[in-house]
């Protein structure tokens, strides 16, 4: 252990305490956590960003949305509004949170979207102003004790799975990997293709070691043909990356494999762009002597259509980068273990 992580240990150890202690007066009743009769279905971590939970959500989404009334309910991290709000059409990045704002954007016409840093007021709400609703998906609430789910999934990134990570300020835990038991399944997220039994046992043995003997399910990402955030424009082979999320491994690798990447310019989860900074970027694209294409993820795209940024997209030829979650094997297992847990709640099973 080097000389940094020694300094750092002290206060994980008591972050540590204070964690447990929080977790042991919840399981022992001393501090309430509520049931509701809707489904309820969390989506969770241990660490902090970076783990899949939104493509987790979307395909929940999709599995759902043509069985059930489906609501989505998180925080809306960094948003910049307060208190319960319904998603609308004049409702933005800084208003709801990315994270939600591109939910909306892509499924706003199938499902409801909600924000509230206080879920237990916010599911009554949500199920008087949306009474139709059959499930609620809640986002990033492992940690959410004031809730008991019907189905909790825990999501972890195959390139740095829980149980070789650390608690914070040591690593990027939120609380001790224990916390994996009271996950119902574990999908570790962002696996390569290819990926061997032996590998797979391995991480399910780890996993199950803190977790119990639970469902493990792996699955990884799939990006599909990147599409232009503003008007219609060739896409290059040269690619300038822009990126405000917490792990860019997977999007630079594939770049990597299908164009030229010429620079990162790279930025933390969930971040909010300056002028100044897609000043830099416009200032690097006009100095390139051949042609080339912007390139960002998809959450980065939800923040760059506030009003703002409209003069940089106007001139730079932007493109972002969908993606969707897909089960390297046993998704139907997956899917039925969803569907069976609606069914219980609601009564047709």
């Amino acid at each position: 252990m080097n000389i940094h992580k020694i300094l750092l240990y002290p206060f994980a150890a008591v972050y540590n305490l204070g964690t447990r202690f929080r977790n042991h007066l919840y399981d022992m009743g001393h501090k309430p956590s509520f049931e509701f009769t809707t489904t309820v279905i969390s989506v969770g971590n241990l660490n902090v960003g970076g783990s899949g939970k939104t493509p987790m959500v979307e395909y929940l989404i999709r599995l759902l949305k043509e069985r059930h009334a489906v609501a989505t309910l998180s925080r809306g991290y960094r948003r910049e509004s307060s208190g319960y709000r319904h998603a609308c059409e004049f409702d933005n990045a800084r208003s709801i949170g990315d994270e939600p704002m591109q939910l909306y954007r892509k499924f706003g016409k199938d499902i409801h979207v909600f924000v509230s840093e206080d879920r237990v007021f916010a599911i009554p709400n949500i199920l008087q102003d949306v009474p139709e609703t059959k499930v609620i998906l809640l986002d990033d609430a492992l940690q959410h004790r004031r809730i008991r789910p019907h189905l909790t999934i825990l999501v972890t990134d195959f390139y740095r799975p829980f149980y070789t990570d650390f608690l914070m300020p040591l690593g990027r835990l939120r609380e001790g990997r224990s916390g994996a038991s009271r996950a119902d399944v574990v999908v570790v997220t962002k696996c390569t293709a290819g990926l061997s039994p032996e590998k797979k046992s391995e991480m399910t043995a780890r996993i199950q070691r803190y977790a119990g003997n639970k469902p493990v399910f792996f699955s990884g990402i799939q990006y599909v043909d990147p599409v232009p955030i503003a008007s219609e424009r060739k896409l290059e082979k040269k690619i300038i990356l822009v990126t405000g999320i917490a792990r860019t491994e997977s999007i630079v690798e594939f770049i990597q494999s299908r164009f030229e990447l010429i620079r990162h310019f790279r930025f933390g989860d969930h971040h909010h762009y300056t002028k100044q900074e897609l000043g830099s970027v416009l200032k690097y694209w006009k100095e390139q002597t051949e042609p080339v294409s912007v390139l960002t993820t998809e959450k980065d795209m939800v923040r760059l259509l506030n009003p703002e940024y409209h003069p940089f997209l106007e001139l730079l030829p932007c493109f972002y980068l969908p993606i969707r979650q897909s089960f390297l094997e046993d998704g139907s297992k997956f899917d039925d273990l969803i569907l069976q847990t609606v069914g219980k709640t609601d009564g047709t099973q």
